[in-house]
């Protein structure tokens, strides 16, 4: 339907969603892996102006656009599994791998299918995108680029609650392998929401990790400590890069109001390569991104807020034991950054903020950078009055106390 169409009847108050409600009857009857198998050949080595959009400036392939291509071709590998009557949403990038990166610009592959549903709402697509060959030429395994795992969730079209769809049964060793895998990474999944943060408070090890990342922000800060902040680690408040955006109805999804999951992926994505970017003064190369997880749709016409942050390096800071870690190789040091882009969206006349999603990348950049948090610090100046030992610690520390007079 075309976006002038769709305004009309949505400023009418009509249901647009209305024609994708009124299907057929959902067939809940157990389907096949095969019975979901998609493939798409991509003609970017003979089609000179095709790949013209998915060049960077560097002339390699953007991985933000193939990213949304997958979104997609998961869109159709679900309906596929599901059948009419419901209306599905992304719910997750469970991972993206890079196997092997392209070192031309060639024909590529995407394939996929549904490898895990148990009957329930939620299901998992598995998609890798590889190198085209000829007719009849057989494939190779480098010729792989990636491999990535989607979660999506169907929705009865009108009352947008979860609802069931046809269960996988696998026929082979191979298709039971398969389907096994998917089953515990699911269970996985449930296990880790379980033991986050925002439901348990950290364990010993992560608490010990934390103090001592305090005391070395201590030293570097105490005037009668030798110890100095070294120029190669960086605060992590310093790294944030954001934008904010309006969503234009071009990039909506086939509910037509709501923007399509590919598009804000890849907004995260090339968001996140620029942080990785700013912060080691490097050209970064993707590794892997996971979890990415959607929370809220965006809105056509919202304005989307992105923030992306280097909230890891390995080597670390500090090991868990409180050690200094080294490069490898001191001459050519690698340092691998892990970026999480956190996703909220307002209205145009920017009422309440809603979280979105929050996506996590890993990049690697040939530097020796660290990122130091310091929220760790005000959350200690918080919990010392409470302390068993005298309130009066925080007047006597030398560090806290210069603080203070500062301020």
């Amino acid at each position: 339907m075309p976006w002038i169409e769709a305004w009309k009847l949505q400023q009418e108050g009509k249901d647009i969603a209305s024609d994708e409600a009124q299907s057929q009857e959902r067939d809940l009857t157990p389907k096949k892996m095969s019975d979901s198998y998609h493939r798409v050949v991509l003609p970017l080595g003979r089609d000179p102006w095709l790949s013209d959009t998915y060049i960077n400036s560097s002339g390699h392939i953007r991985l933000g656009t193939i990213f949304m291509d997958l979104d997609a071709l998961s869109g159709i590998i679900v309906y596929k599994h599901t059948g009419p009557g419901v209306a599905v949403v992304t719910a997750a990038l469970d991972r993206i791998t890079i196997a092997h990166p392209l070192t031309e610009i060639c024909d590529l592959e995407y394939s996929g299918q549904v490898t895990y549903a148990s009957g329930r709402s939620s299901v998992e697509i598995t998609c890798k995108v590889a190198r085209a060959r000829d007719e009849g030429e057989p494939s190779k395994p480098e010729d792989v680029l990636l491999t990535c795992t989607f979660t999506m969730v169907a929705l009865d079209p009108k009352t947008k609650k979860p609802v069931h769809i046809p269960r996988l049964e696998y026929s082979t060793p191979e298709e039971e392998r398969i389907f096994k895998a998917g089953e515990a990474k699911a269970l996985a999944k449930k296990q880790k929401l379980k033991t986050s943060l925002l439901e348990t408070e950290p364990n010993d090890p992560e608490s010990a990790l934390i103090h001592k990342i305090w005391l070395r922000q201590l030293a570097y800060h105490d005037p009668n400590n030798p110890l100095r902040q070294p120029k190669n680690v960086i605060a992590m408040s310093k790294t944030q890069l954001s934008t904010a955006s309006i969503m234009q109805p071009q990039y909506r999804n086939r509910h037509q109001t709501m923007i399509f999951g590919g598009f804000h992926l890849k907004q995260t994505f090339e968001l996140a390569f620029c942080c990785a970017a700013s912060f080691a003064h490097a050209r970064p190369t993707f590794i892997s991104a996971d979890p990415c997880i959607f929370r809220n749709p965006v809105p056509v016409g919202s304005v989307l807020y992105l923030t992306a942050t280097i909230v890891y390096t390995d080597p670390p800071v500090l090991e868990e034991d409180g050690s200094e870690p080294r490069q490898k190789d001191s001459e050519k040091p690698v340092t691998r950054l892990h970026v999480r882009v956190d996703s909220k969206v307002r209205d145009v006349e920017h009422g309440n903020a809603k979280p979105t999603g929050q996506f996590n990348y890993t990049f690697s950049v040939p530097k020796d950078v660290k990122v130091l948090p310091r929220m760790c610090t005000f959350l200690t100046l918080l919990l010392l009055p409470f302390e068993p030992r005298p309130p009066y610690r925080f007047m006597t520390d030398p560090v806290l106390q210069t603080r203070t007079k500062s301020t």
